[in-house]
């Protein structure tokens, strides 16, 4: 199981590992992290579960689905690395990832 890093705005680091082929927001929820709602529970339906990329993992995935992308059109706080953490699916090659939560979640 890769080990995934959640950091929030404050700078709390947080690291979990995730199995493969679970999503980035199911990691933070089984292991507690806040900072990630989920309240549709992975659905692409809510955006409580909005993330930042790390700028060192942006370019490694690949790029918002339309229900994503309409969904991130409504998030507090949007930068070009914003993420529905919900959509991003864990891989082998994912040790280390990386995302920042907004202060709006909390």
């Amino acid at each position: 199981m890769p080990l995934i890093k959640y950091i929030e705005a404050n700078g709390t680091e947080y690291e979990a590992d995730v199995a493969v082929g679970e999503s980035v927001m199911q990691g933070a929820v089984d292991n507690m992290i806040d900072g990630i709602l989920a309240e549709c529970g992975g659905a692409c339906a809510c955006a409580t579960c909005h993330c930042y990329v790390d700028e060192a993992w942006v370019n490694k995935l690949a790029g918002p689905e339309d229900q994503e992308q309409d969904m991130l059109e409504a998030v507090v706080e949007p930068k070009e690395n914003s993420r529905l953490s919900c959509q991003i699916y864990v891989t082998e090659d994912m040790e280390g990832f990386t995302v920042h939560l907004p202060t709006s979640q909390y």
